[in-house]
């Protein structure tokens, strides 16, 4: 006992909670050079982040980019296609192909300090989240590493965004 306390273990920062932090902050260095803002959500239920654009002149564009973060030390990776595997659960995946504006999944690979981008409703186009929905609770995506998130790839949510605003 000191000072009068009962002592004893502490809840620990572990390293999950320290890349998650370092994806999120990656991902929002990147939105922040572009101009933009990137809004973490508190009440995580399948989605981390929103990013809000802003035009050239400043004024706030309609819509937003929603964003699930996903981090690791251990990225796997397929050399046959160059491709970088990552866990979902269907059920978010269910969720994210009824929004109305795109939903980027980013994994962030720690060790390498960097990032690769999937927009989920370009993925699932053609009946392909029926054929994912029979694979099981959880589903890889495969997404390739040509896909890197920077300054080129935020710009890129944002034009996936405009084409959310056409009307047909």
């Amino acid at each position: 006992m000191a000072n009068g306390r009962k002592t004893g273990p502490k809840k620990r920062r572990t390293r999950r909670h320290m890349i998650a932090d370092l994806a999120v902050n990656h991902v929002e260095r990147c939105v922040l050079r572009c101009g933009y803002t990137l809004h973490r959500i508190v009440h995580d239920y399948g989605l981390d982040a929103a990013i809000t654009t802003y035009s050239t002149n400043g004024e706030i564009e309609n819509g937003v980019i929603w964003l699930q973060i996903k981090a690791t030390d251990h990225v796997k990776r397929r050399k046959k296609d160059a491709t970088a595997n990552v866990r979902v659960q269907r059920k978010d995946l269910v969720y994210w192909s009824g929004e109305l504006y795109p939903v980027i999944l980013v994994l962030y690979d720690a060790l390498a300090d960097e990032a690769f981008w999937l927009h989920i409703q370009e993925e699932l186009v053609g009946g392909r989240l029926f054929e994912l929905a029979r694979t099981g609770a959880t589903v890889t995506m495969q997404i390739p590493e040509s896909q890197r998130v920077g300054e080129p790839a935020i710009r890129e949510f944002r034009r996936l965004k405009s084409q959310f605003l056409e009307v047909p």
